[in-house]
């Protein structure tokens, strides 16, 4: 991981789903961020020697009895802290205040109402909206503590501007709430003093540095899925130790329609050797009558490593890159949040294959930070700024057993929405779009003669941070154009239909 030589800011998680959005919301405003477990020692968090902490929301009711705790001492460290929703409860509840059961939980929008000028944290002397999302609240702050806004069924904020010690009920962090850059801005450079030096540029040579003191003139493996993390790392490490990179690139048939080809022409270009091994009947064989979408993610998990194994096995290359990331880390590093699905970002690799080290040069950063690191490393923006694409490819998109015949449906009418709508993505604001085969085959007219063929589920979602998001409103014509275009160049294709439900409560991919 490349080391910080900046200031940092601690994110302390307490199983929020917001962490990472709160660290990478530090990192926007120039300030560096790590995400570490709630329950860190304060004597751990002195030798890390941070400019602040802040202590993220989280599920629980902190007077529950296996609800995550803190460490109390870290409140009597002098490092300014600022709780987050569950966070505020959090120090509020460690600091002998009171937090009980609200007569009524706030979700969603609530107006915030500041009652003191005298705020170190808050911009706005009027009223403004926030995201709440709580069905408990402080009651009675702990002592020395003022209070500085509310709402009409909770305190909003409080804080102790001599200790440094801050509160907000609400998510600054989320941009449904008005001016909650400002707030982590204030807290950052108002209170804890930063001075945002955190810069991109000085992490590349950083990143490119410690690869070459670590790998010298070696030789180092990467297994390149196409994908923008493996790409950028191996953008990078060709930039770092040119000519010392080998790229395994594993072709399990499940990208979208000339993927492959794609990516065999990008890094023709760079000074690394490349191999692509075409696996696409094994993977399809190992998917034979697998329905259960978790299945079908560790099985062509656990085939990818075993492709990759064999092809590894056959060369003498000391060092293995992989292109993880921070979030990668986060998400399998057991924290106290859920697990949604499985990822296979992060182990499995390094265990199975006798390896000297491993190179992870962008386990420090965030999608956003990659994406750029791409850009200044000559990729083209088509593949920095591709859209999230899971790992097991189209082989989730296509509900049921996983078929050649469905795959290739399923590519073509890919393309076809990918067309349509690339045209107006960053005019409706899309953050991402694709189509699903359904296991549903319905009746339909095509040539005055009845079929029975595929439904096809076209998604499109807005969203900033992709830990929520809401289905794209589009226009009507363009819903017309996708349908018309994927029933009639398709000829299996006889029904399409348009997924209007938001996360929560469904998920942005269907499996």
């Amino acid at each position: 991981m490349i080391k910080p030589q900046h200031e940092t800011i601690l994110v302390l998680d307490f199983g929020g789903q917001y962490k990472e959005l709160i660290a990478r919301s530090v990192r926007e405003l120039s300030v560096h961020s790590q995400i570490r477990r709630g329950d860190i020692l304060a004597d751990e968090v002195k030798a890390l020697n941070p400019t602040g902490i802040i202590l993220t929301g989280g599920p629980d009711s902190v007077y529950a009895e296996n609800a995550p705790q803190c460490d109390p001492a870290i409140f009597e460290l002098g490092i300014p802290i600022l709780g987050i929703c569950y966070g505020m409860q959090l120090m509020c509840y460690t600091l002998k205040g009171n937090v009980a059961p609200c007569a009524m939980g706030e979700y969603g929008c609530v107006e915030v109402t500041p009652i003191l000028e005298e705020s170190a944290i808050l911009s706005l002397p009027t009223p403004f909206m926030a995201l709440m999302s709580h069905r408990d609240a402080c009651k009675v702050v702990p002592e020395g503590f003022s209070v500085t806004a509310k709402t009409d069924t909770c305190i909003a904020v409080f804080e102790h501007q001599k200790r440094k010690l801050f509160g907000v009920q609400f998510h600054p962090e989320s941009k449904h709430t008005q001016g909650g850059s400002e707030i982590i801005k204030n807290f950052l450079f108002g209170v804890c003093g930063a001075k945002g030096t955190y810069k991109l540029n000085e992490t590349l040579d950083a990143a490119v540095k410690e690869v070459r003191q670590k790998v010298a003139t070696e030789s180092v493996l990467l297994g390149l899925s196409g994908g923008v993390d493996s790409s950028v790392c191996a953008a990078l490490l060709s930039k770092a130790v040119p000519g010392q990179l080998t790229c395994v690139f594993v072709d399990h048939g499940f990208m979208r329609y000339g993927e492959g080809d794609e990516i065999e022409n990008i890094f023709s270009k760079h000074d690394l050797k490349l191999i692509r091994v075409n696996a696409q009947k094994r993977f399809l064989d190992k998917l034979k009558g697998i329905v259960d979408p978790e299945q079908k993610r560790k099985i062509i998990g656990e085939e990818f490593i075993r492709v990759f194994e064999e092809e590894a096995s056959k060369l003498d290359i000391p060092y293995l890159a992989q292109g993880t990331i921070y979030p990668d880390i986060v998400e399998s590093g057991g924290s106290h949040g859920a697990t949604i699905k499985s990822h296979h970002n992060v182990g499995g690799l390094p265990e199975l294959l006798d390896f000297k080290g491993i190179v992870e040069p962008l386990s420090g950063l965030f999608k956003d930070e990659v994406r750029k690191l791409g850009k200044k490393l000559g990729l083209p923006t088509y593949l920095v700024n591709r859209q999230p694409f899971p790992g097991p490819g189209l082989a989730i998109r296509i509900m049921g057993e996983v078929t050649q015949e469905k795959l290739e449906v399923l590519q073509k009418a890919d393309l076809i929405v990918r067309e349509v709508l690339d045209a107006v993505a960053v005019k409706s604001k899309l953050g991402q779009y694709f189509v699903v085969l359904t296991d549903t085959k319905t009746v339909g007219v095509k040539g005055d003669s009845r079929t029975y063929d595929y439904c096809l589920a076209v998604r499109a979602v807005t969203t900033d941070d992709f830990m929520t998001c809401e289905y794209a409103r589009l226009s009507h014509s363009i819903l017309h154009k996708i349908s018309s275009r994927l029933t009639s160049e398709l000829p299996t294709v006889s029904r399409v239909v348009y997924d209007i439900t938001c996360k929560p409560p469904a998920t942005v991919e269907w499996e």
